[in-house]
């Protein structure tokens, strides 16, 4: 898939994923190593954006799991037909329940969900396991066989092994530990809120017309923001969403009017704005 750690940030900037050298390495050593890789991380900061831009490079089918609360094997593996089940064993009252269970437990009744597609799949994949410290503990028992041994038990039909290992991106907003089970299967990665110029050269990539000043005031205002004790901190989207927003309001700096009547843009908590708006100096930045 990727040649280099030079050719995996060179390839991924073509997307407009902009990745520092730890990520492009760690995605380079997954790509080469063959394993699942965990990116850790605050919401916002470009967790699932990797995973569709290693997608779009390798042209690559992405297979995405968004895990919640409740979710289970009917949702992440497979799941029969039963309607379809039903149909086929009413329409042939004359067999044998070894000829019919036979029948109905067979492909034709099979309904594949994103893990067992993934595994199969016979192209290029990119398989996404989307938040995985929202799903319940008893889902990570259902990961550890598709992340060991990229394979699936299917009882009924056996042990289903992917011919082509697809490449495994688990994300995670740390809103639980993952177990030490989970976590030794995969190569780890932590994406934090990144460097200021890095963050700049996101905002002129994501926003190209945003006069360079501006994209710099931008990029330190949030720094500052992120310093202080919120509830929740400005992500990399927010800062992109920012620019976005001064650029259609045809601001040129940014002052207290500006920045005071925007600031629902970065903060989603009230007692954030009413923080960020008695302690923010723009003077002092």
């Amino acid at each position: 898939m990727f040649t280099s750690v030079d050719d995996v940030c060179a390839r991924l900037a073509e997307t407009g994923y902009l990745a520092s050298p730890a990520v492009a390495t760690t995605v380079f050593l997954a790509a080469r190593l063959g394993k699942p890789l965990l990116v850790e991380g605050p919401a916002g900061v470009g967790k699932t954006e990797l995973a569709k831009a290693v997608a779009q490079v390798a042209e690559a089918r992405l297979v995405r799991l968004q895990c919640y609360e409740g979710v289970d094997e009917s949702r992440a593996l497979y799941e029969w037909n039963h309607a379809k089940q039903l149909l086929r064993i009413s329409a042939g009252p004359g067999e044998s329940w070894d000829e019919t269970r036979t029948d109905i437990f067979s492909e034709e009744f099979l309904l594949p969900r994103p893990l067992l597609t993934a595994i199969r799949g016979d192209e290029p994949t990119v398989l996404l396991i989307d938040e995985t410290d929202k799903a319940d503990v008893e889902m990570e028992g259902l990961l550890l066989e598709v992340l060991g041994d990229f394979q699936i038990t299917v009882p009924e039909l056996g042990t289903v092994t992917a011919t082509r290992r697809p490449f495994v991106v688990l994300t995670s907003n740390a809103g639980r530990e993952l177990s030490e089970a989970l976590r030794r299967r995969c190569l780890f990665l932590h994406i934090g809120f990144p460097e200021e110029e890095l963050e700049r050269r996101i905002v002129r990539l994501k926003v190209p017309g945003l006069p360079e000043a501006l994209a710099e005031s931008v990029v330190r205002v949030v720094g500052a923001l992120r310093a202080m004790d919120l509830r929740k901190a400005p992500s990399v989207a927010e800062t992109v969403d920012w620019a976005r927003t001064l650029l259609a309001l045809g601001a040129d700096t940014l002052d207290e009017t500006v920045v005071r009547d925007s600031l629902g843009v970065i903060l989603k908590h009230q007692d954030d704005i009413q923080k960020a708006a008695a302690k923010l100096d723009l003077d002092a930045l």
